[in-house]
């Protein structure tokens, strides 16, 4: 299990109803292109492009780590054509985009099982990590042949080959066997595209985090969407499992809330 090189020490959110840590898993790209009668890659590559704005969107709102759900392990099953081009998608990517973001302060981590890359793509990918690996403006992971699963299992491998006696494993020290060792848990995942899943997405780092869904496909998620998501964010009452003391309720503070219909949120595209 290879890990990222450890998390910079960045800002904490500019307001304390913003979320530390955003995760998203980027759904939609096919869809995109069917629409328009495309090629599935040219889906993929507006994808690609929607990636900055949403991070500069991000940023500029006062959040500074980000985890992109890029390539599953389940998405080996796809068109041999398909992972072709996303990998060559990943390499060029790299390529055009690492210098402009080392420049910019964005340390890029990578989550995933690397030894199914090419030599060549994991180079690529060792090469940004360690030009990026000292910035301190913002943290871009990028989970590439990532499952939660599977992240569980290899850390706990990891733990018993390092002599961890497993019989007292703790929340803790299998925390920092994780990919996201250092890093805040996801105070919010958000699915792209209509899809109520998760997909293997950051299974164990996700327990508590703010689920939001919108009906728009990854390429059109921009800015205004982001918006969104951080207001609605903004307005939840996270709980953590607990309940307000009724004895400690201040009138001089109105009734309580009233709770919530359903824990994850739908999103409507507007117009």
């Amino acid at each position: 299990m290879q890990h990222p090189p450890a998390p910079a020490a960045v800002p904490l959110p500019a307001r304390a109803d913003l979320p530390r840590h955003i995760g998203i898993i980027m759904d939609g790209n096919g869809r995109w292109a069917r629409q328009r009668h495309l090629p599935r890659v040219a889906g993929h590559r507006a994808g690609v492009r929607a990636i900055r704005p949403v991070m500069e969107a991000c940023h500029q709102a006062g959040v500074h780590i980000l985890t992109l759900y890029a390539f599953s392990t389940e998405n080996w099953q796809r068109p041999r054509t398909e992972v072709s081009a996303l990998m060559r998608l990943f390499g060029e990517t790299i390529d055009r985009e690492v210098g402009e973001l080392h420049e910019n302060g964005v340390q890029i981590r990578v989550f995933g099982d690397r030894a199914r890359l090419s030599a060549s793509l994991q180079e690529k990918v060792a090469q940004a990590e360690a030009l990026t690996a000292h910035d301190t403006s913002a943290i871009l992971n990028v989970a590439i042949n990532y499952g939660g699963r599977g992240e569980i299992v290899a850390a706990i491998r990891e733990l018993a080959r390092s002599g961890t006696d497993l019989s007292k494993l703790d929340e803790g020290v299998l925390s920092s066997a994780l990919y996201t060792a250092g890093l805040p848990d996801p105070d919010l995942i958000v699915r792209t595209a209509g899809e109520f899943r998760i997909s293997n997405f950051l299974l164990w780092q996700a327990a508590y985090a703010e689920l939001y869904v919108t009906d728009t496909l990854w390429p059109d998620f921009g800015e205004s969407a982001v918006h969104e998501a951080l207001d609605d964010y903004s307005c939840r009452e996270r709980k953590f499992g607990a309940v307000p003391d009724p004895g400690a309720q201040d009138d001089t503070f109105g009734p309580p809330p009233a709770p919530r219909a359903h824990d994850v949120h739908h999103a409507t595209p507007r117009g």
